[in-house]
């Protein structure tokens, strides 16, 4: 039985936690305002700018909620020789990240996302963004820096999380997971269409159901569980994974890991929490952080999908991109099973 106490240890085992987190970063950009006309030019509403605010994203978020946890994130990535790239280092170290994992190429863009929030509502997304893969030099050079940064650290998990921008290739994934299964590391994935198989022998994966759908070429009804199972089962054959944690938005989670029964597998739903939704940008950040945190301390699937549903719930209730709250987690994990 889970108790208060359990619950208390287990988020302060997190502290100290040592977690690589590798993959694509960006900036999130926001133009904050009021809205109160429609323009007289198309029918689309004025918004009136009333403050900016720059935030880091993506993989750079999930450093952001590990730290936030208690643990200390390793970020390492590729951005741009750019404007905007002086203001994503600006970025991580305001925020009290180490810096020494991120590479600047002349030949990228740093990933902006601009979004435009009327009456704390988003409105409108821009991209700024380039989409090719890393050239070779710049691959082992990155794969160069991680290798150096796991002989000298004591790292507990290691995270991918990829937004099919370019940083992440299929040799810099089969190598990294070979090394860390040799290692005996953790592996958890945030996985995206175009590297969505090559993640082979990790211990947890978390798609989507878009993603799941993409990456396996199928439709799934989300109410059908017997699909759900069928689809999950398909994927942990093709890529040998521990764990499938499976995000369905408001209708929650769907866990399913491997028992010692060779071809038999442990299935649950998770239904969501009900709260005051306000932006469910970067909850996948959030989910993968506490998942990677949880795999680390060695939790088992079923709890490890109830503690990350609860974290992705937390953080929908603030508007944009904002790291979990360590306070914020414990109290409603304790208040869960109280």
């Amino acid at each position: 039985m889970v108790s208060k106490k359990n619950i208390e240890k287990t988020i302060e085992s997190f502290k100290g936690l040592k977690v690589l987190v590798i993959g694509d970063v960006m900036i999130d950009s926001y133009l904050w305002g009021k809205v109160n006309r429609i323009s007289p030019e198309a029918p689309v509403p004025i918004v009136a700018l009333e403050k900016r605010e720059s935030r880091l994203g993506g993989a750079a978020n999930v450093a952001l909620n590990i730290q936030s946890l208690g643990a200390q994130p390793i970020l390492c990535s590729i951005i741009g020789q750019d404007d905007k790239s002086e203001t994503f280092i600006e970025l991580m170290e305001k925020a009290g990240l180490n810096t020494k994992g991120i590479m600047k190429s002349p030949h990228r863009l740093t990933t902006t996302k601009f979004r435009v929030i009327g009456n704390n509502n988003q409105m409108l997304r821009v991209d700024e963004e380039s989409l090719i893969s890393l050239q070779n030099n710049e691959m082992t050079s990155l794969l160069k820096i991680i290798k150096y940064i796991l002989k000298n650290n004591t790292i507990d998990a290691i995270v991918f999380e990829d937004y099919d921008k370019g940083v992440i290739s299929h040799e810099l994934i089969i190598k990294l997971i070979d090394h860390a299964n040799k290692k005996n590391i953790p592996v958890v994935v945030d996985p995206k269409k175009n590297n969505f198989l090559f993640y082979r022998n990790v211990d947890l994966f978390k798609p989507n159901l878009k993603e799941l759908q993409d990456g396996l070429k199928i439709d799934i009804d989300v109410n059908d569980q017997g699909q759900l199972e069928e689809a999950v089962h398909s994927l942990l054959k093709k890529i040998q994974a521990k764990v499938v944690l499976l995000t369905l938005s408001d209708k929650g989670m769907f866990v399913c890991s491997k028992t010692e029964i060779p071809g038999q597998y442990s299935c649950h739903r998770i239904p969501a929490h009900i709260r005051n939704t306000s932006d469910v940008s970067g909850a996948g950040d959030t989910v993968i952080s506490v998942a990677a945190l949880c795999t680390a301390v060695g939790m088992e699937p079923k709890m490890l999908a109830i503690m990350s549903n609860l974290a992705g719930g937390i953080v929908c209730e603030e508007v944009g991109v904002v790291p979990i709250s360590l306070d914020k987690m414990m109290k409603e994990a304790v208040k869960m099973f109280s």
